[in-house]
């Protein structure tokens, strides 16, 4: 498994741990910066986690903020890009099960360390159902084709 990873100043903390923790489970990571705590624009870094997804150069991404939600919003501008922010293991979970959720975003303000690494492992062993939710996603994706031009 090859996981993308980024996140702003507000996220770089809660970042650096979760690379150490994967890293440790012997998962591929690609830390796409920030690599300090000095100010900086979220969109610049979910930008390249979302495109490194999308073209498939990654499995998934993970985008952490001060909320998640920030990164979230820029990496959803991305066709085919389905970020969800979870705050909690059955949100990650479920985000993978019925929406195929690709980037995790998580919030450095919002959940603490040890949480935050369950949610990554959830989130990461999880699996896309199919079947009703397949239909579902294929909807986003007509509107995303609608909208992009």
């Amino acid at each position: 498994m090859r996981i993308a990873i980024g996140s702003d100043h507000g996220g770089f903390r809660l970042k650096s741990e979760i690379i150490e923790h994967l890293k440790k489970k012997g998962i591929e990571i690609q830390d796409f910066g920030t690599l300090n705590e000095e100010s900086c624009d979220y969109a610049d870094y979910a930008i390249q986690v979302a495109e490194a997804v999308v073209t498939k150069q990654f499995d998934f991404g993970i985008l952490v903020c001060g909320t998640g939600i920030g990164v979230s919003i820029a990496a959803n501008k991305v066709p085919g890009i389905r970020a969800a922010v979870c705050g909690d293991t059955f949100s990650a979970h479920a985000t993978r099960q019925h929406n195929d959720a690709n980037i995790l975003a998580l919030g450095e303000r919002v959940v603490g360390t040890g949480l935050a690494l369950d949610i990554v492992d959830i989130f990461l062993s999880s699996e896309f159902e199919g079947g009703r939710h397949a239909t579902r996603i294929g909807k986003i994706a007509e509107i995303e084709k609608k909208y992009s031009k």
